[in-house]
């Protein structure tokens, strides 16, 4: 059997599983009245967002397909028949990435309740029930993705043309991706911020108290935010590196030398449909590795879903094996490119190792609470510090990796390409383990609902430290993933960025910073993040300041809040951070999709490629930066809230709420779409290449 079709086939498998472990979710028990009544809100609301933002996105998207048709008609043999696939394409790429992020909060809003109730049995059965839910999310993104991909790469043909047309479904993954980043990532902390303000900080009440009108749009948040938008971030960044490293195969199949560089290759063709097996393959492992997260009687929770992390890798390794001796054969050349693969997951691990420490109670989190005793100030500058600290490890790890990646092939083979083919498996092998990755994801905001759940149901005290157990394991496995899409974006872009260059005819010895073209389109790219993290932080503020306003409003206005005998108006608040995020995602967006068009089209396509590496270079480290100092913010708060310098309601508490609120927009809005708007921006190079060449005002 050609084992191109192992890749369908398990996209399919994927999908499979993850409706058996949703039927499995469902199935539970899903608590009292109250508990499901406040379920059902939560439901209500994110469903009603996702719509909102989904229907606003659609006419953005059938105008870009337009743009598509016609704009590309010249770029192909094909005309318009080719420029229509790749608009098809587009569109399905977009339905694709909405529809996984729609899958991952349909089952997050219902799990919560049944998270909630299985923490009166403990925390191994709350976990459980936690994690398989997360993995429904993550199978369904892996499935969607691997499906998608290899299909539409077999129905345009086979071969480096086919793989042309499919950059238009990676596209269609990413711009959606951005947008629902974006737009879910304003709404969650322009809630959480608003709501901790008021409640936590001016009343003096707990995280998710009932009295809150803010409290159900917070919880809501946490789906359409780290719940839908990740997976729509997964989804595009699994099918955006695939392709990259697809792009690359061509190009060494139209460079001629094949069978000298990998001399036992059982097709030419290997070259673009290996990554595509690759995934295929891990998917099998993810599966088992997710039967494998199992807490033992005195085992800590993150040691289990290590298990599952560690299996996944482990069973990744032993099948790269045979299907890389098979495709390649077995000599020096095909071990080359395995060790690439296996320097992938090296990656994937080293990058959960160092964002745990970072983020969990180790000493980076334990000095931000310190510092806490002191004041907001000093809560704010360590937590700073320690973000900015948290990039240089993973930079490290990223660097390694890309220089084993590349010289190992390269000494094999003498060729430069196969280097570069190797940087491009490493992305793909670390991708490749996305279901396992996503489930760590998925699991974090159904506790941290269930969490808010037990509170508002007035469930026992008991029940609430096993879901805040749950939720502070949950804040470092969001960060993970987090950490581990834009270290796998970085490479990943690398070869986008050698596509690109080859597409526009400059050969990377001709990119030179002699050229002060290059040079301004780096400092336009690396200027980019700042831009577009600032416009998001300040529509995280204008909408908390919004919630805040009417949170004070409710509590003057309507009696017997404070007694607990009058409901709030939940809705309001609904409303209020639904019409800001959809109203301030707008700008962002189209920052992604605007720039480059204009920098390509004004300064031509070598200063589109600086900007290109720009981004990619700032980009990287902000996202780092944010993600990892965002969670330890809120790993400090946690720590001090579990008793620590004198627990909830100290001084050293109210420190670190006030840098929990700083750190909330910085790991789960900013942070976040910096990866997306990294691969938005390389695509749109890729496929309007040949405008820019032939349209860019000044000569390149």
């Amino acid at each position: 059997m050609d084992l191109l079709w192992l890749a369908p086939i398990a996209g399919l498998v994927s999908l499979a599983f993850a409706a058996v472990l949703a039927v499995y979710t469902l199935k539970q028990d899903s608590g009292s009245d109250k508990m499901r009544e406040i379920s059902g809100a939560i439901q209500e609301g994110a469903s009603a967002y996702l719509n909102r933002q989904y229907r606003t996105v659609a006419v953005v998207a059938v105008i870009i397909a337009g743009v598509l048709v016609v704009a590309l008609a010249n770029a192909f043999e094909g005309g318009y028949f080719d420029s229509g696939r790749i608009a098809v394409g587009f569109l399905v790429g977009a339905a694709g990435s909405a529809a996984a992020g729609y899958i991952g909060m349909f089952v997050s809003t219902r799990g919560n309740a049944r998270v909630a109730q299985a923490a009166f049995s403990g925390v191994r059965n709350a976990l459980e029930i936690a994690f398989r839910g997360g993995a429904v999310t993550g199978l369904a993104v892996v499935g969607l993705a691997l499906l998608g991909t290899s299909v539409f790469y077999i129905l345009f043909g086979g071969g480096s043309h086919a793989v042309d047309l499919v950059v238009g479904y990676g596209f269609g993954a990413s711009l959606i991706s951005l947008f629902a980043r974006i737009g879910g990532g304003i709404y969650t902390k322009a809630a959480d911020v608003g709501a901790d303000l008021v409640g936590k900080v001016e009343a003096g009440i707990p995280e998710d108290d009932p009295r809150n009108a803010g409290v159900i749009a917070d919880n809501v948040g946490d789906n359409v935010g780290d719940c839908a938008g990740m997976g729509a971030d997964l989804f595009e960044t699994y099918v955006v590196t695939s392709i990259a490293a697809m792009l690359i195969g061509g190009l060494m199949i139209n460079s001629g030398d094949v069978a000298q560089v990998f001399p036992g290759i059982a097709s030419s063709l290997t070259l673009i449909e290996y990554p595509l097996i690759l995934g295929a393959v891990a998917i099998f492992a993810s599966i088992v590795a997710i039967f494998a997260v199992r807490m033992g009687e005195k085992g800590s929770i993150m040691g289990a879903l290590y298990k599952g992390v560690i299996t996944a890798a482990v069973l990744s390794v032993v099948l790269f094996y045979p299907v890389t001796m098979i495709l390649f054969g077995n000599n020096a050349a095909a071990y080359s490119i395995f060790i690439s693969a296996v320097v992938g997951i090296i990656i994937m691990a080293l990058m959960v190792m160092v964002t745990e420490y970072f983020t969990q109670d180790h000493a980076p989190v334990r000095s931000i609470a310190d510092a806490s005793k002191t004041g907001a100030g000093t809560n704010l500058i360590t937590g700073l510090a320690v973000g900015m600290m948290s990039v240089g490890w993973p930079v490290i790890i990223i660097c390694g990796g890309i220089l084993v990646a590349y010289l190992v092939p390269f000494m094999v083979t003498g060729a430069s390409m196969a280097g570069l083919y190797g940087i491009s498996i490493t992305a793909v092998a670390m991708l490749s383990t996305t279901g396992i990755i996503v489930a760590l994801d998925s699991y974090g905001p159904i506790t941290d609902n269930a969490g808010g759940i037990a509170e508002m149901a007035d469930l026992p005290p008991e029940v609430r430290d096993t879901t805040d157990k749950l939720d502070a394991v949950g804040n470092t496995t969001k960060a993970v993933t987090k950490g581990y899409a834009v270290a796998s974006a970085a490479i990943a872009a690398l070869a986008l960025f050698s596509d690109y260059l080859h597409k526009i005819g400059l050969s990377p010895a001709e990119f030179s910073l002699f050229n002060p073209i290059v040079l301004i389109g780096l400092l336009i790219g690396g200027l980019l993040p700042f831009i577009f993290s600032s416009v998001m932080m300040r529509a995280v503020g204008k909408g908390a300041f919004k919630i805040v306003e009417e949170v004070r409003r409710q509590f003057k206005e309507i009696p017997g809040i404070w007694e607990g005998t009058a409901k709030p108006e939940y809705g309001k608040c609904v409303d209020i951070v639904t019409a800001a995020a959809l109203r301030e995602m707008i700008v962002p967006g189209m920052i992604a999709v605007v720039v480059p068009l204009v920098v390509g089209l004004l300064l031509g396509a070598i200063a589109l490629g600086g900007l290109l590496i720009g981004v990619i270079i700032t980009g990287l480290m902000m996202a780092l930066m944010m993600a990892n100092g965002g969670a330890a913010w809120d790993n400090a708060k946690k720590m001090i809230e579990d008793g620590y310098l004198g627990g909830k309601g100290s001084d050293a508490h109210k420190a670190a709420v006030v840098g929990d609120t700083v750190g909330d927009p910085f790991k789960d809005t900013a942070g976040p779409a910096i990866n997306p708007l990294i691969k938005s921006m390389n695509m749109i190079a890729i496929l309007f290449s040949s405008l820019f060449v032939a349209y860019g005002v000044l000569p390149m």
